[in-house]
């Protein structure tokens, strides 16, 4: 079907992404309830974990690193450059998104582009504008469901439960992002490094097979 061949990177992504997302909510219950009963409390449903704040405070947690990583990686490529890396614009090459008031007379070009200085400057930058929202809508629900866990807990041990924006600078929740920043930023750091010696057939991430380890860039 010409809908499969045309968005199946889309769609296998999106499917990983449904099936690991169950697989955390069914094995994150049955850890649960394995948990409750230890300490001689009744289990939970199903249903009543996918709204549980410790489950969700993972989720956002999770989704929180992966925004930060891309808004970050698409914002720095943009800046930087490191020679030899599939990744990278070449060193020295000229802006390929110059006039962007001339281009946008080209035919396809979209039309926001003819929009003004504004629209085209926003357009020009849409991308890691959206991914940095993304990150921060992460944050946000990353830090609210922490917060509601972290009072569950403080409740259940007979203690003061900290405010909202008081947990804000609780070091649980900074721990929680910091574990994960590290292993995005690492991860693509690595990815840019090794993209200079090491190829993947076909991929779009890779330079070509038969390209030399100073070729920077895929053009």
């Amino acid at each position: 079907m010409k809908v499969l061949r045309d968005n199946g990177l889309t769609i296998v992504l999106m499917l990983l992404f449904l099936g690991s997302i169950v697989g955390q909510w069914l094995f994150g219950w049955r850890f649960e309830n394995e948990e409750l009963a230890r300490h001689g409390e009744r289990p939970i449903s199903l249903g009543q974990y996918a709204t549980d704040p410790q489950f969700l405070s993972t989720v956002f947690e999770n989704w929180e690193s992966e925004f930060l990583q891309m808004a970050v990686f698409v914002v720095l490529t943009a800046l930087l450059v490191q020679k030899g890396s599939a990744e990278s614009n070449a060193p020295g090459d000229p802006p390929r998104d110059a006039d962007l008031e001339q281009q946008g007379r080209k035919r396809g070009a979209p039309a926001i582009l003819r929009s003004g200085w504004f629209g085209r400057n926003v357009y020009a930058n849409s991308l890691g504008i959206v991914l940095a929202l993304l990150f921060v809508a992460s944050f946000v629900l990353h830090w609210i469901f922490s917060a509601r866990f972290a009072r569950q807990e403080a409740e259940s041990h007979g203690a003061q439960a900290p405010a909202m924006l008081e947990y804000l600078g609780d070091a649980q929740l900074w721990f929680e992002s910091f574990q994960n920043w590290q292993s995005e930023f690492l991860s693509t750091a690595v990815l840019v490094v090794l993209s200079i010696w090491l190829r993947q057939r076909e991929s779009p991430e890779s330079k070509a097979v038969a390209d030399p380890h100073s070729k920077t860039g895929t053009d």
